[in-house]
Parts: C-alpha cells; sequence; structure tokens
C-alpha cells in the first residue's frame, strides 16, 4: 500500500480516487428535462435515478435527488436544485465547462443544436499545448457549456 509524509513526518495511507462524477444542479424541477436532453443530444445512458425523499408524488411534484448518467467512458450525475438544498451554487451553469471528445464534431454539434442546444461560436481548429483537432461549443438549455472537439494529437507528439 502506498504510503506518503504528511505534515509533522507522521506517515498516513495515500488516498486513491477511482473516478470523478460530475454533479450537474438544475434548476427544479427540470432535472428530468435535463436527462432526456443529454440523452437527445449526447447519446447519454440512464445507469439508475433516486428520486427526492421528502418529495410526495400526489403532493407535490417529484424531483431528482441524482440520475446517475453513463456518457462515453464516463459518469455524470443530474439533480434538481432545490431551495433546501445544501449546494453552495445556486445559479444555473456556473463555473462548469465539459468537454466532450468525438471524430466528427460537426453532427455531435448538429444532434446537440436538434435536442435544444444553442450553438455558440464557429467549429475552429483547436489551439493550446496539448490540444488540437476540431473544437466547438454548445450551452445547453440549463446553462452548462459542452466543449465538443475531436481527439487532439498528444502531448508527446508534439514535442517530437
Amino acid at each position: 500500500m502506498a504510503q506518503e509524509v504528511q505534515n509533522g513526518g507522521a506517515e498516513k495511507a495515500a488516498v486513491t480516487f477511482t473516478a470523478v462524477k460530475p454533479q450537474l444542479l438544475v434548476e427544479a424541477p427540470k432535472a428530468n428535462d435535463a436527462v432526456q436532453f443529454y440523452k437527445a443530444a449526447f447519446g447519454a445512458e440512464e445507469l439508475s435515478r433516486t428520486m427526492h425523499p421528502k418529495r410526495k408524488a400526489d403532493q407535490e411534484l417529484p424531483l431528482i435527488l441524482s440520475a446517475q448518467l453513463k456518457l462515453g467512458s464516463s459518469i455524470i450525475l443530474v439533480s434538481d436544485l432545490v431551495d433546501d438544498s445544501a449546494a453552495p451554487v445556486k445559479a444555473e451553469g456556473t463555473g462548469c465547462v465539459f468537454c466532450l471528445e468525438t471524430e466528427d464534431v460537426e453532427a455531435a454539434i448538429s444532434k446537440a443544436v436538434t435536442a435544444g442546444a444553442i450553438k455558440e461560436g464557429e467549429t475552429a481548429e483547436g489551439e493550446g499545448a496539448c490540444f488540437g483537432g476540431r473544437v466547438g461549443k454548445v450551452k445547453d438549455p440549463y446553462g452548462f457549456v459542452w466543449l465538443i472537439c475531436s481527439p487532439g494529437k498528444k502531448c508527446a507528439d508534439l514535442e517530437a
């Protein structure tokens, strides 16, 4: 087991993460609509859904506590953001950009727009040290920005 030395020299076991699962918080009651959008726009597969335990279907609109979606080889979570939420962010789509990699950028953008996204800017060749290929950008109906990119060259390829 890996060990690392912390402040003061005490040894502690290293923490290893197996995945990062971003959670998209959308204004209630729009999480169900968001799940349907991500399925239509990006081909997401819904793996599971947990409904908010305090909401009674016969009294109030049921809300999604967490819907787990598979997007490519990654998992994202989509949840309704309610007034009593402990979430620190109470606004749509703030400070987060997602990058989806595909061989057919134009077709992916077109599919997203057909599903309800808004295309932002023009599709162009990417720039930057470890970034290349075609890049386009869409904003989904919930305020999140998605970069849609073709696979770029690896850093080692650029340095050669």
